[in-house]
């Protein structure tokens, strides 16, 4: 009787577990990278980049501070709302265990570049190495709750975002007059150098069963605030570091056409993050914006000099700006580019947009 009355609980307990966890073929979403993209793993780390303070947050739903370097939601989010999906934890939260495995995980980390001793001064970030052993630890946990069979399914099936590059070069390159990088390298001699180890990242996530690799290149890094209010006498752009994303891009886009070539696939899609941004930092009004040259919250020139924070200048109406803080775009400026990640032409997605390729996945 014990016996019959143990397998029924057993029978009923699994029943209710089944109903209780999202569909198995439901998308999941991993996330590696920088600050642009990092949803709070920095919160769990001794460092100074970090965004869990106010004024960061204070346009999202809960009205506050959650570690996204961001006034509301960042990329990961709104490419999870477009499909359908709860945005991944961080993989340092304390939350992200059971269920929540299933939706992803993001593992990027504030600060963090292509090269290990990019963004040595924030001292314990987790560097892109690190993101994926996290990435290992995290599928063996997946195998031990639902098999390695579903796993592996899992991760094939999974839509995979890596947004890193543009720390290589102001937080290593260019950090200070002749930095140890820049006396090493010419700015060519370095972009392919940088190259040449993204490579290597690209091909371990392939292994690792990355099917799906959205790569988005830098932004216009020289029209980034911190950029104009440190390198720039008349407002314009900073020149070099202009010089530095227009010879680093296209690289990208090269290694990734010749990574497809090799596995004989669209792995690996690469979004133009530079024209996406570039369009309405060129032309903030025909976007809906006042300026694309001043951060809503900052200090000095620009609002470009120092930190955001409770102390900082904060502009009364985010939407107005392209730049929320001295580096990373408003939430409504995070939107614009997801749209063009969704639906953009191949100048802004190649070989295709990201409805393309989930309309195509879905035949599959």
């Amino acid at each position: 009787m014990q016996s019959s009355n143990l397998i029924l609980f057993t029978f009923l307990g699994l029943i209710i577990l089944s109903t209780l966890l999202p569909p198995l073929d439901a998308r999941a979403f991993f996330v590696f990278g920088d600050s642009l993209v990092d949803s709070g793993n920095n919160n769990y780390l001794m460092t100074e980049a970090r965004a869990d303070t106010f004024p960061y947050g204070i346009d999202y739903p809960t009205h506050r501070a959650t570690g996204r370097f961001s006034n509301g939601f960042n990329i990961p989010d709104l490419i999870s709302q477009y499909i359908g999906s709860e945005s991944p934890l961080p993989c340092l939260s304390p939350e992200h265990h059971g269920e929540k495995l299933l939706v992803g995980a993001n593992f990027a980390s504030a600060g963090v570049g292509i090269l290990n001793d990019t963004g040595f001064q924030f001292a314990n970030i987790m560097r892109i190495n690190e993101q994926l052993q996290k990435f290992t630890e995290y599928q063996r946990t997946l195998r031990s709750y639902i098999g390695a069979e579903k796993a592996k399914e899992l991760v094939n099936k999974a839509l995979v975002l890596i947004t890193v590059g543009g720390n290589d070069f102001v937080n290593n390159y260019y950090l200070m007059p002749y930095s140890a990088r820049s006396l090493e390298f010419s700015l060519p001699d370095y972009v392919n150098y940088l190259t040449f180890e993204y490579k290597k990242i690209l091909l371990r996530l392939y292994d690792l069963g990355a099917r799906r690799v959205m790569v988005t290149g830098t932004g216009p890094l020289g029209c980034a605030p911190a950029e104009i209010a440190l390198r720039s006498t008349d407002g314009n752009c900073a020149e070099e570091l202009t010089r530095a994303t227009d010879l680093f891009n296209p690289k990208i886009v090269q290694l990734l056409k010749e990574l497809n070539s090799q596995y004989g696939s669209d792995v690996f899609i690469a979004a133009n993050a530079n024209r996406m941004h570039f369009d309405f930092v060129m032309n903030p009004k025909a976007y809906g914006f006042k300026t694309a040259k001043i951060a809503c919250c900052g200090v000095g020139r620009y609002n470009g000099i120092g930190l955001c924070n409770r102390l900082s200048n904060l502009c009364k109406n985010r939407d107005e700006h392209v730049f929320w803080d001295a580096y990373h775009p408003t939430e409504r400026a995070n939107r614009l580019i997801v749209n063009r990640m969704m639906t953009g032409s191949t100048d802004y997605m190649s070989p295709m947009n990201l409805s393309t390729i989930l309309a195509l996945d879905e035949i599959h």
